[in-house]
């Protein structure tokens, strides 16, 4: 019988479970959530029926529950979503490309020199 550890290949996807599995941002994001839900539930409880109160309850809580799992390119969703405000509300506009040949400006600075000197 062997016993095998779980080793990562690189060592920056390395997470440390806290609780129950969960790192603890996804502990304290799946908190958070279930504290939405359950706020929500006696808030509208008395106000609307048991179905609409069970679909505000998970609308509520989805997005606090998907932030603590969330990773795109290895960013977290604040991260995400600041890159996301930063490009296309921050630093948007027109962005212009322009070539430039190297080469081309080489020739006429050394034709340049070259009609200086005659």
């Amino acid at each position: 019988m062997a016993i095998e550890i779980k080793i990562n290949k690189e060592i920056h996807q390395y997470k440390e479970s806290m609780f129950f599995g969960l790192t603890l941002r996804q502990f304290t994001c799946s908190a958070l959530a279930v504290g939405i839900a359950v706020a929500a539930y006696f808030y509208f409880r008395p106000l609307l029926g048991d179905e609409a109160v069970s679909w505000i309850c998970i609308f509520g809580a989805c997005p606090m529950a998907v932030a603590g799992f969330f990773h795109y390119n290895g960013m977290t969703l604040e991260k995400t979503l600041w890159a996301m405000f930063k490009s296309q509300v921050l630093l948007a506009g027109k962005r212009v490309w322009k070539a430039e040949n190297y080469y081309w400006k080489a020739i006429q600075m050394e034709e340049g020199r070259n009609k200086k000197k005659t």
